[in-house]
């Protein structure tokens, strides 16, 4: 069931937040996604629009928009291929018109994911936290 986050939600948005990135994120030192996660409550998830997904009164994952930017979409690792972040996404498209994000570009299988959803790559550009490349990509409605 996809709902809009509630306060109490915050400790398992970050639970899933790590888990997902620490997976998906392997070629980046894992100290650096336990240094964020403050940085990512502090900076996106308190201006941003939270929607989550829930199944069976546990959170599988969710997503962050900021406007039109794609702040965050992540799925547990264990709930990964059920068609969870396909809803989350499909459900930010009927707010906006368009949207933008940053997929680091050695995550091959988000690339994937944005690339089947409608994103196109508009660019290249390092992350600020990282240095890894992230592309910038973007969803310009139906």
């Amino acid at each position: 069931m996809l709902r809009a986050s509630r306060a109490q939600d915050m400790d398992a948005i970050m639970d899933i937040w790590l888990l997902a990135s620490l997976q998906s994120h392997d070629f980046v030192d894992a100290s650096v996604w336990w240094q964020a996660q403050e940085l990512l409550r502090s900076r996106y998830l308190t201006r941003a629009e939270v929607w989550v997904y829930e199944d069976d009164g546990q959170l599988q994952g969710f997503i962050a928009l900021v406007d039109d930017y794609l702040a965050a979409l992540f799925v547990r690792p264990d709930s990964q291929g059920r068609g969870i972040g396909h809803a989350l996404l499909q459900n930010a498209k009927t707010q906006v018109t368009s949207l933008h994000a940053r997929v680091f570009t050695e995550n091959d299988p988000a690339v994937r994911f944005y690339r089947q959803h409608g994103f196109v790559i508009d660019g290249e550009e390092p992350d600020p936290l990282t240095g890894h490349g992230q592309y910038r990509m973007h969803w310009f409605g139906a």
